[in-house]
């Protein structure tokens, strides 16, 4: 059964902020040029709860015998991301935000997704699912254990709730904050051809299967999720750097294999499926595919067509 709204019949804006036909992330142009970049002095440090890498099977122990709980990923200027587990059989309130997306990897158990205009998803280990901006959404654990899910929203960000003309409540509470009923007449974003509601990416994306490259889950002015795929390839020396950005961080969720990671001031370190690596603003890291097999990462910043500073001798790519 389909989740609709009221008044959704009014219409509602479809607004290509970044068209499918424009995208060629994996196209290096063929001119390179030279700058002089800005890097942090001193470098930009890991503030918790960020740190260079949160190990899944270690969020998990520390959790072990709770069916609910929520572990904080990632703080930054961009993004708030939660590790979250939800019990079986337990639901989240339908709920939307105003003006951003909010996306989710699922890390295991069984989420079914409840979004306005869409059928139900059930999404399982691997998953991607997305919800444009001003989409009422909820969700519910299936199946007999805990749905555990990284979820991925802009920093600072304030659900709301849906409501009715005379709605009498009792309003929402969330701290700092004070929730007034009110009416609007912006309409829902839309899904269109790169950003879709979900990717089942053993079901579907392994079993295409995929292209190595780039693969954006999640693209618009303000937020990336950029699946990458490769085969593991020989760990590169130390002596390349990788890149580095300019004005935000950059974090990965393993969804595949192994990748290792080099990041400035650190020695080479490998993460492993559900695991989150974070980069902060400025500093080298590298990251590449290990193992003898097929591995994938989850880019996520927000910026779909950033900057990536390389070493002048390295020809613009790693």
């Amino acid at each position: 059964m389909k989740l609709h709204r009221f008044s959704l019949a009014a219409g509602a804006l479809a607004l290509a902020l970044v068209p499918a036909s424009t995208l060629s992330w994996a196209q290096a142009p063929a001119k390179i040029w030279f700058s002089w970049s800005p890097k942090p002095l001193p470098l930009t440090e890991w503030k918790a709860p960020n740190k260079p890498i949160w190990r899944l099977n270690e969020i998990m122990g520390a959790h072990k015998g709770q069916a609910d709980w929520d572990q904080p990923i990632v703080r930054d200027q961009d993004y708030a991301a939660d590790y979250i587990s939800l019990a079986p059989g337990a639901k989240t309130k339908p709920q939307f935000w105003g003006d951003d997306r909010i996306f989710w990897y699922i890390a295991s158990g069984q989420v079914r997704f409840h979004i306005e205009g869409q059928e139900p998803i059930v999404a399982s280990k691997g998953w991607l699912v997305q919800v444009p901006y001003r989409n009422i959404y909820w969700m519910e654990t299936v199946g007999s254990e805990p749905s555990v899910r990284l979820e991925v929203i802009r920093s600072n960000r304030t659900p709301l709730y849906p409501a009715t003309q005379g709605d009498t409540g009792p309003a929402p509470t969330a701290k700092g904050k004070t929730y007034v009923l009110a009416s609007y007449r912006t309409p829902p974003d839309k899904y269109d051809e790169v950003n879709k509601p979900a990717l089942d990416f053993w079901g579907d994306f392994v079993k295409r299967p995929a292209t190595p490259g780039d693969h954006p889950f999640v693209a618009d002015t303000t937020n990336f999720a950029n699946v990458i795929r490769g085969h593991g390839t020989p760990t590169p020396p130390d002596s390349n750097k990788g890149h580095f950005h300019i004005d935000y961080s950059e974090f990965w969720v393993i969804a595949e294999g192994t990748v290792d990671y080099k990041m400035e001031g650190m020695k080479v370190y490998t993460a492993n499926v559900g695991d989150v690596v974070y980069a902060p603003q400025g500093r080298w890291h590298r990251a590449s595919w290990a193992g003898d097999g097929m591995s994938t990462r989850i880019a996520i910043n927000p910026r779909p067509y950033g900057m990536h500073n390389f070493d002048p001798d390295a020809g613009a790519k790693q």
